[in-house]
């Protein structure tokens, strides 16, 4: 067998392509010079600048050849086209991965953490590959398949999209044997005309490229439940079903919420079970069972799953808790300062609205983005949740938060700022020891900056996630 991932004459094959200067062989896939490690192969992808100007870079910092469309230095696999050679190489990985059972997520929230989790069970279970980050694109997809060893024996990716027809092709590279959808939501709506039933149809394109006789995993409790139970049905797919209703394989019955996670009790296929999680919002306890589901049709036996499960810490800006040392005391961090629509919103108020503290639960939101005409409206609209989850004090920044900001009543309003950078020093004042401070925000709006601020003010406490 290959010592290596791929060697240059597999590379040429897949790709048709032609090989520059010496044969060799690579232990890894590239597509940015600032993570390219020594023994890779380097891709030179267009973007906007072009690729094919940081393969001397590559080089430098030991990326063993290229992967080009024109000469260049050093050894190289020559083909019309990167991106399709990548693709070419993805596809191949994926068919000389005989024995591999492969996943594929998507969703409108959670599934970049619910991948993340289903590859923790994964890899309690034997050799397994997944997504990295947030790598859910086009050329995210073909990127993490191309880096999937011969022998893996398990495999999970995320796939995301922005419009109409992007996971087609994406889960056609993929060929899960299992799929699900975390759920279906307002998300990107700005790019949908008919709206969320747009962002349905979107979703479900993802049974198209299910291996027959596959498994979705759908979540009962979702408003488009009907929908995709339907297309998946037409796809020739076993559904398994999660969420707190009757009847589904996998029901919530509990979720005790305590600091720094949380105790589930579910139904099982007709067993009652328990077990912790690390997680403290309540939208864990329904992700808890799709990857629980997810991990069963990838051959995962149970322990394994639910004991991967607890020991899963939380993602950077999705739900880590940090206690901040302060001058008399601590307050809690809940940084969610990663992502935000408005499904998360309202779930993660009512999980801070869950939490008991001695002090006060505090919020610092900024803009929701890409959400289209109505964001004004879906903005003004989080005041309901808030009040719901007793909320004290309400920090905003940004235009869209602004309708927010005076649906709010005048008690519940701690400060205001057009930016996440002018806001960040209002509610650093206001953080006081015992009190809750949730962050939440999309990217795009820079809620992260916020809350670097507050754990700039840790006077010397560890992390918890």
């Amino acid at each position: 067998m290959v010592d290596g991932l791929w060697t240059s004459e597999e590379i040429r094959q897949a790709t048709g392509g032609r090989l520059q200067g010496a044969a060799f062989v690579a232990g890894g896939v590239s597509i940015d010079t600032r993570t390219v490690e020594a023994g890779d192969l380097f891709v030179a992808l267009a973007g906007v600048r072009d690729g094919h100007e940081f393969i001397p870079q590559a080089l430098g910092k030991g990326a063993v050849a290229a992967l080009a469309s024109r000469p260049c230095d050093g050894s190289a696999v020559l083909v019309e086209d990167t991106l399709k050679a990548l693709e070419m190489l993805g596809k191949a990985a994926r068919l000389r991965a005989t024995d591999a059972r492969r996943g594929a997520v998507t969703g409108s929230v959670g599934k970049t953490s619910v991948t993340q989790a289903i590859r923790a069970g994964l890899l309690r279970a034997g050799r397994a590959h997944s997504s990295v980050k947030s790598y859910n694109n086009h050329i995210g997809v073909p990127l993490t398949l191309a880096r999937m060893p011969r022998d893996t024996e398990r495999a999970v990716f995320e796939i995301g999209m922005n419009h109409a027809d992007e996971i087609a092709p994406l889960v056609k590279m993929v060929r899960p044997h299992a799929v699900c959808i975390t759920t279906v939501g307002p998300v990107h709506i700005e790019n949908f005309p008919d709206g969320e039933a747009g962002v349905a149809k979107a979703k479900a394109e993802i049974f198209e490229g299910l291996e027959p006789g596959g498994v979705a995993v759908l979540n009962a409790d979702d408003a488009w439940f009907d929908f995709l139970a339907g297309e998946a049905r037409n796809a020739g797919a076993t559904i398994r079903t999660f969420g707190t209703r009757a009847g589904v394989d996998a029901r919530l019955l509990d979720f005790q919420a305590r600091a720094g996670g949380a105790e589930l009790q579910a139904n099982l296929d007709g067993d009652t079970v328990s077990f912790p999680i690390l997680q403290s919002g309540f939208h864990w306890g329904p992700n808890s069972l799709a990857v629980l589901l997810m991990l069963e049709a990838l051959a995962v036996g149970r322990d394994d799953a639910m004991a991967s499960l607890a020991g899963f810490q939380p993602l950077d800006g999705r739900g880590a808790e940090r206690e901040i040392a302060l001058k008399g005391g601590r307050f809690t961090l809940i940084d969610e300062s990663y992502n935000a629509n408005p499904i998360s919103m309202a779930a993660a108020a009512a999980s801070l609205g869950a939490r008991k503290t001695t002090g006060r639960r505090i919020v610092a939101l900024t803009d929701m983005l890409e959400l289209g005409p109505d964001a004004p409206r879906f903005h003004a609209q989080l005041a309901s949740p808030l009040e719901k989850a007793g909320v004290d004090l309400v920090f905003l920044a940004g235009p869209l938060m602004k309708s927010l900001w005076d649906a709010l009543p005048p008690t519940r309003r701690g400060g205001y700022a057009e930016t996440a950078a002018e806001l960040a020093p209002q509610v650093v004042r206001a953080a006081e020891p015992g009190d809750v401070v949730m962050v939440k925000g999309s990217n795009g709006s820079k809620a992260s900056v916020v809350a670097a601020a507050l754990i700039a003010l840790d006077s010397g406490s560890q992390g918890a996630g």
